[in-house]
């Protein structure tokens, strides 16, 4: 792992550190190719420079959030924001499901929207895959 991804892990509360450890253990084991760096102050994993998967801790709970999610078709996450992104919030470890994030990041790969190109495209999205 990134050792600024664990400073971030480190710095949450015991609960939301397991999460964290958790969601990027299982992230690291299913995208063995992506870059991870602590992107706008979170967690994020890239594939060719463009934004796949990150997590962040919110008041309430840690989202684990999908650039490219509402295309994925999985009632379990929810729209967040106005392009292509959705989430799933986690409160303990337990609601983490290997199988599902598994499945999740996957389609993370197979259907992606370019993040990384949106700014000179004036916020207009275009699918790579």
């Amino acid at each position: 792992m990134n050792t600024a991804v664990q400073d971030y892990n480190n710095a949450q509360s015991s609960t939301d550190r397991e999460i964290c450890n958790r969601l990027a253990a299982l992230i690291d084991e299913n995208l063995t190719d992506a870059e991870n760096k602590i992107w706008h102050a979170h967690p994020v994993w890239f594939l060719e420079g463009n934004p796949i998967v990150g997590y962040s801790k919110l008041k309430n709970d840690v989202r684990l959030l999908f650039w490219s999610g509402q295309s994925f078709d999985e009632e379990q996450l929810s729209n967040e924001g106005s392009f292509k992104a959705a989430e799933f919030r986690y409160t303990s470890t337990d609601q983490i499901i290997p199988s599902d994030i598994k499945r999740w990041l996957q389609k993370a790969r197979e259907i992606q929207w370019d993040y990384k190109n949106i700014v000179k495209r004036k916020g207009v999205l275009i699918r790579l895959k």
